[in-house]
């Protein structure tokens, strides 16, 4: 693991500009008798640039100057992740949902499946939601264990199961055919807990192209089978139950979540009155989107919150479930607006179009390439140039929908120049793959002290053929 510190002071944020989208950087001084040239004059221009940016997740934490010099030590691509803005977005998240008798987030690994990312979590309170048998060992090895970690897998082999059951983590269940198979799994037995994830299918409209419509996705019970799977569970001596949905993903609408979170809790009530089952905690799923495209407002969570503590009080209480735990499995608003993606600009094409090619490529970010997402891309030291540019801004990948951003207007860019790639902390580099031959990028994390780490190196050629055994080639007749 390398470290590089670097002249960066990261005390000047604090919590106010995180909660209203204000953010604010300070520039370390330069040590004593040393100067560094126009340093005034670049901390103002980076404090204007902040102040009046319209979305918080938009502001590198870096200077140009301090970009190149990182570059020097940890060479393109990388990702770079923001220590103070993890743990401090987080810490707003806990705030707003504060109201509720019991709450927890358990993290989606899936969206950063780095240990050293989760062993910052786990330090701010969170657990995490697993959804295979790496993600559940990476949640052990970063000291998240037991009830901290929510099993939501499907078409899951019994060995996984076991796993989870014999660390104690909580199995939350996505088919009611699965209650026969986990207790085949466990000898003929069921944990003292169990969770079931809802699918309400056409009772909750919405989807978008991550994760589907409810009735078409592949998710879930229905509700007759929630009800009968509680009353089966209950009958099999099972003390304590969780419901689960997740119906949604990257929404802004926050009222769409305080929908969810009615479809939820009138479940919950129904459950009860009609098996005599008490839910303890119930898990809201995920789905907070953040501000990706100019324009857009990140989610208000103190809105969310107050809105979904008045149907608390309208439903939950009134069933007898009060108190009833409250649970979020959100990645992508913890890390996404904390994480960036760097790479170089290598080549310049002009066609039909004009295209930029970078040492970066599908393979690292697939999600532009993959669902048409956009993400800002900044050119590093050329923020305030005039955008009179028109650039596809491509990778290598042997695919026409490896474009990180098409005609996009964009300053003029030159072989060298350094292109960040913005929110780019959740399902990104976790999406990767090595089609094509790609070697992934490694993963830096800026500490709050201004340090670096290296968190995960990039990948080698070794790495690559590692499965594969060349040995035994002499001897192989074609």
């Amino acid at each position: 693991m390398y470290q590089f510190a670097y002249f960066f002071n990261r005390k000047a944020r604090s919590r106010k500009h995180m909660q209203t989208g204000d953010h604010v950087q300070q520039a370390r001084a330069p040590p004593e008798g040393k100067s560094t040239p126009d340093a005034g004059n670049m901390l103002e221009r980076r404090r204007e640039k902040m102040l009046y940016s319209p979305i918080m997740s938009k502001d590198f934490p870096l200077s140009h100057e301090e970009l190149s010099a990182l570059v020097k030590k940890f060479p393109t691509p990388f990702y770079l992740y923001d220590e103070k803005g993890i743990r401090e977005n987080m810490r707003y998240f806990t705030k707003a949902f504060s109201n509720f008798p019991s709450f927890r987030e358990y993290f989606a690994v899936k969206a950063l499946p780095n240990p050293y990312i989760l062993k910052i979590l786990k330090s701010e309170g969170c657990g995490g939601d697993c959804s295979s048998l790496p993600e559940l060992m990476l949640c052990d090895k970063s000291g998240i264990t037991g009830d901290y970690v929510m099993f939501t897998s499907n078409d899951t082999p019994a060995q996984e199961f076991r796993y989870a059951y014999e660390r104690g983590d909580i199995i939350n269940l996505d088919d009611i055919t699965h209650i026969d198979f986990l207790k085949e799994a466990l000898g003929g037995k069921l944990p003292d807990t169990i969770c079931f994830r809802y699918n309400p299918g056409p009772l909750k409209a919405g989807g978008n192209a991550i994760i589907g419509k409810p009735e078409e996705a592949k998710y879930g019970l229905t509700r007759e089978q929630m009800i009968e799977a509680y009353g089966r569970c209950k009958k099999e001596g099972v003390k304590r139950f969780g419901l689960h949905t997740m119906v949604a993903s990257n929404v802004l609408n926050p009222d769409f979540f305080a929908d969810t979170a009615r479809i939820v809790f009138e479940l919950a009530a129904e459950v009860k009155e009609k098996t005599g089952v008490r839910i303890k905690f119930v898990d809201l799923g995920g789905g907070l989107g953040i501000p990706y495209r100019p324009g857009q407002q990140k989610v208000d969570l103190d809105y969310v919150s107050r809105e979904i503590r008045k149907l608390y009080d309208k439903i939950i209480v009134p069933a007898g479930l009060d108190p009833l735990a409250i649970c979020w499995e959100c990645g992508r608003p913890i890390t996404g607006p904390y994480g960036w993606l760097v790479t170089t600009a290598i080549h310049e094409k002009h066609i039909w179009r004009d295209y930029i090619g970078t040492d970066a490529c599908m393979a690292d970010l697939m999600r532009p390439g993959m669902y048409g997402a956009y993400h800002e891309l900044t050119v590093s030291g050329k923020e305030n140039a005039p955008k009179d540019h028109v650039y596809d801004v491509t990778g290598s990948l042997c695919e026409n929908c490896d474009k990180f951003a098409v005609q996009r207007e964009l300053p003029k860019i030159d072989r060298g120049d350094l292109l960040i790639i913005h929110d780019a902390g959740a399902h990104g580099r976790a999406m990767g793959f090595n089609y094509n031959g790609k070697l992934r990028c490694g993963e830096l994390l800026l500490r709050e002290d201004g340090s670096v780490v290296e968190i995960r190196r990039r990948e080698t050629v070794e790495d690559y053929f590692a499965t594969l055994d060349f040995s035994g080639l002499d001897g192989f007749t074609a």
